[in-house]
């Protein structure tokens, strides 16, 4: 099989009157969404726990095996070596490039060397770290069952010779203002699957561009839109469409594929935004009620950015940033779990803080809830 050569962009033969009906349908969805986003007075301590969900389903998409509430356990250092350690530093590091991807994108666009940073972080530390974290790769690959060779392949990404010449051209498209910004992103994504520009890690960096390249179109206030959950459950047909364009050029396929991706993963993302919000301001009064407290929005943005945490993290954390005491925290905590708003998942014993969560925002997280 020989090396794909991508087309130059942007497009110039789509079936537009296949594709703007959903065009309009997927902008309306998308702008309500953005609605309840503008809404939220902190999104980033509000949404952390979709923030996290992104990063669990993203990576499962690649093979990792672990849930919202295991990566929550893992930081609150409940687990420890093994596999599925293993699987949750892989999401971690992909939650920790949405986070540095965020603060980037307010004062830069979207640079090449701004996307091998982003793999830079994601393949830190990890079992693809072999595979030249930071670096576009130097060598041809390709993709099919395992120990085949090139001529077995389903897929062989361009080669390494014009790679860079491709990749130039997609960072040039990414300036440009083709006919619609959803379309566009629709084809951003898939010529960056295309391109395969890095050893490893090719699926997830690609899923994180989607999300900040709407945010650099002024398409979201924020740039939180995550598609992975919806890309995951329709995992087979996801690989097909873009396999599709490589075969038989088939970008209207691909096209329609991702606009009805958008249009269900907006209504679905604004369904979670606002049991979330409406979590948030019942919070807002029990936590009050049970305990009094001037600290109330202190703690609660506190237990609402890590829903699961040692009791000596969080008073540490609130001192140093609110001069909070240490006893008036651990006090407010106890209010707290005597009333039911947190749970104790290990109790403290002499030295060791206990471990705590916050159970309706994970199981919102999970999707177990919706208020």
């Amino acid at each position: 099989m020989q090396p794909y050569i991508p087309n130059v962009l942007p497009l110039t033969e789509l079936d537009f009157r296949r594709l703007l009906p959903l065009v309009g349908q997927a902008n309306a969805a998308l702008a309500r969404y953005d609605g309840l986003l503008q809404g939220i007075p902190n999104p980033a301590v509000m949404l952390s726990p979709l923030t996290t969900q992104e990063a669990v389903l993203s990576s499962k998409i690649e093979g990792t095996q672990a849930t919202v509430d295991e990566v929550l356990e893992q930081e609150a250092g409940l687990l420890k070596q093994g596999e599925k350690y293993e699987d949750i530093r892989e999401i971690s590091n992909y939650r920790q490039a949405l986070f540095s991807a965020r603060a980037h994108l307010q004062d830069y666009p979207i640079r090449l060397g701004f996307v091998r940073e982003l793999h830079r972080i994601l393949m830190n530390s990890v079992r693809g770290k072999d595979k030249t974290p930071g670096e576009f790769r130097r060598d041809q690959n390709w993709i099919g069952k395992h120990g085949c060779t090139m001529e077995q392949a389903t897929f062989v990404p361009p080669s390494p010779l014009q790679l860079l010449d491709h990749l130039q051209a997609w960072e040039t498209y990414l300036d440009s203002n083709d006919m619609d910004f959803l379309l566009q992103t629709a084809i951003v994504h898939a010529q960056f699957e295309l391109l395969h520009p890095f050893k490893d890690g090719n699926g997830r960096i690609g899923r994180i561009l989607i999300p900040l390249f709407l945010y650099q179109k002024r398409a979201l206030s924020q740039p939180m839109f995550y598609l992975s959950e919806y890309l995951e459950s329709h995992r087979e047909e996801y690989y097909l469409r873009l396999k599709a364009i490589s075969a038989d050029g088939d970008w209207n396929g691909w096209i329609d594929f991702f606009l009805r991706a958008i249009i269900y993963q907006a209504s679905q993302n604004s369904v979670r935004v606002t049991a979330i919000q409406a979590l948030y301001e019942e919070m807002k009064l029990a936590i009050q009620a049970a305990t009094h407290s001037q600290y109330t929005m202190h703690v609660l943005d506190a237990i609402f950015s890590k829903p699961i945490f040692r009791s000596s993290d969080l008073a540490q954390q609130l001192f140093n940033e609110f001069g909070i005491h240490e006893k008036t925290t651990l006090g407010l905590l106890r209010q707290m779990r005597d009333t039911g708003i947190l749970r104790e998942l290990v109790p403290g014993s002499g030295r060791r803080p206990a471990t705590l969560c916050f159970p309706r925002l994970i199981n919102l997280a999970e999707g177990r809830e919706v208020l």
